[in-house]
């Protein structure tokens, strides 16, 4: 019994494309195509302008970078790139103790302090004091601690927050545990 073997070549069709169609597929290419934005163009954007360094270049962030988030509006986002042979930005002078209440926080020194008494905080712990602190009597839900403090690449639940929350209450102390009040089914607030 013989064995055939049948060879076949293949070429790939190539539609015929006239020369509206390429114009076409050029403009949707190109409008996918990041290009630098000056701050005047878009509303706000001048008012970050003044704090980046001389040479700085911003692009829009492609859309499908960006996180969405339920029943809000799409985001806008830039890179900011800078030259490489540019030097560091000269340091910016300390802020001062941000104080509300028993608990001040310096932010420079990442250091919490309740009645001269540093506490020995873990950089989230620190994070989310640092936050409820700057807006007192302010309330939080868990998900907006979730994403302001933890980031919009975390994944988790309002559980961790409760965790964090149950050990800056230890660390605060019986004296002042009660400075971070729970809102029943909403989140967290900071009372001085």
């Amino acid at each position: 019994m013989a064995h055939v073997q049948a060879a076949a070549t293949l070429t790939p069709l190539r539609p015929r494309v006239d020369r509206a169609d390429r114009a076409d597929r050029l403009e949707r290419a190109d409008r996918h195509r990041l290009r630098a934005v000056d701050p005047d163009e878009v509303a706000g954007l001048a008012q970050v302008a003044d704090f980046l360094p001389p040479g700085a270049t911003l692009l829009p962030a492609p859309q499908h970078a960006l996180p969405t988030l339920p029943g809000r509006p799409p985001m806008v986002g830039y890179l900011v790139l800078l030259p490489a042979d540019q030097q560091p930005p000269a340091p910016v002078a300390p802020a001062p103790l941000a104080e509300q209440g028993p608990v001040a926080i310096d932010g420079v020194q990442r250091v919490a302090v309740v009645d001269g008494r540093a506490l020995d905080l873990t950089y989230l712990e620190f994070e989310l004091l640092a936050h409820l602190v700057a807006h007192p009597h302010r309330v939080h839900t868990r998900d907006q601690l979730v994403t302001t403090v933890w980031g919009y690449g975390h994944v988790g639940d309002g559980r961790t927050v409760d965790v964090h929350v149950a050990r800056l209450r230890r660390k605060l102390g019986a004296e002042h545990r009660h400075t971070i009040q729970t809102v029943r089914r909403v989140g967290y607030k900071y009372t001085p």
